[in-house]
């Protein structure tokens, strides 16, 4: 038996749903922009907005110069999977509804105690929230991760005493791998100073301790791991790897300091070397161990993989051979 026709009256009435659903996410857009743009509550003496303040603070002092670049990897990635996106479009929810009034009332929270950090948080669930609430689960779920990036690059205080830390093991991890090229030193604090070189004391900076490159590395292996076809325990450990890796990194670059600054030239070494090497050494290696990591997690290391696919089709073709030949 044939089901019976639906009545009439119900695809206007969900167009209507629908249609009533984008006026209000509009609506909603609109009113988020203005406050998040142009109410001017944070900030010394209430002199910013929410956003102002955001882009204030991605500079050098906060070891977040890079925030700047992530709204254009959000719409790069969105972008990205836009044909997916498009493909996963479904019915909407008002359980996004949810999500964007949580979204807001972060936004009146960090109005009333003058936290901007707790607006900025709210953002990207009033974004998901609306995505939800239009075009369903699937879509929320591929556009949370550029949207939710920017909780990223919000700069949480005191964060920078935290660098202490790597500051003194950067220090050792120098001291002991300078040793290995023959460079003889000793510590003060974390300062490392030459016994037999010429070369004046080289101090491990706030900068030096790895932090600023830690967190670079950090939205790397983020978005490496978003766009990487693995499971999700390997994403999580591609993501973690960036740990060890910009450790390891970085300390790379400063050994490189002292044994340029034992056999070369000190100044050299200390100047343009130093200015330079992060993006000339650190990075490159950087990435390299991270693709290392993700060839393993993905199955193997790719030369391993082609002498693998290289035996699989010798012994394919020895297969056919043998069984082509007369008995």
């Amino acid at each position: 038996m044939s089901p019976p026709p639906s009545s009439p009256a119900t695809a206007p009435e969900a167009s209507g749903v629908k249609w009533g659903l984008i006026a209000s996410a509009i609506v909603t857009l609109v009113v988020v922009f203005w406050f998040y743009c142009f109410v001017d509550r944070f900030g010394h003496r209430n002199s910013l907005s929410a956003l102002s303040w955001l882009l204030g603070t991605w500079q050098p002092r906060t070891d977040l110069e890079h925030g700047k670049f992530v709204p254009f990897l959000a719409i790069g990635l969105i972008t990205y999977r836009f044909r997916e996106i498009r493909q996963s479009i479904d019915q909407g929810s008002w359980i996004g509804v949810g999500a964007v009034a949580f979204g807001c009332l972060c936004y009146f929270a960090a109005y009333r105690t003058i936290q901007p950090r707790i607006a900025i948080v709210g953002l990207p669930f009033i974004l998901c929230g609306i995505a939800y609430a239009l075009y369903g689960w699937r879509v929320t779920k591929l556009v949370a991760f550029p949207l939710f990036l920017i909780l990223g690059v919000i700069p949480v205080p005191s964060f920078q005493q935290a660098t202490t830390e790597l500051q003194l093991l950067a220090t050792q991890m120098a001291y002991h791998g300078s040793a290995l090229f023959g460079v003889e030193t000793y510590t003060q604090g974390t300062t490392i100073l030459p016994i037999k070189g010429d070369w004046k004391p080289l101090s491990i900076a706030h900068g030096c301790s790895g932090i600023r490159s830690l967190m670079a590395l950090f939205m790397i292996s983020a978005i490496w791991a978003y766009i990487a076809k693995i499971s999700l325990w390997k994403k999580a450990v591609l993501f973690l790897s960036a740990i060890p890796l910009a450790i390891l990194g970085n300390a790379l670059r400063i050994i490189s300091i002292f044994v340029i600054a034992e056999y070369g030239d000190a100044k050299w070494a200390s100047t343009t070397w130093h200015d330079w090497s992060g993006l000339l050494l650190f990075y490159p290696i950087s990435l390299f161990l991270l693709l290392v990591v993700h060839s393993v997690l993905e199955g193997g290391l790719p030369w391993r993989r082609t002498k693998k696919k290289k035996l699989i089709r010798r012994s394919v073709s020895g297969k056919a051979n043998n069984d082509s030949e007369p008995s």
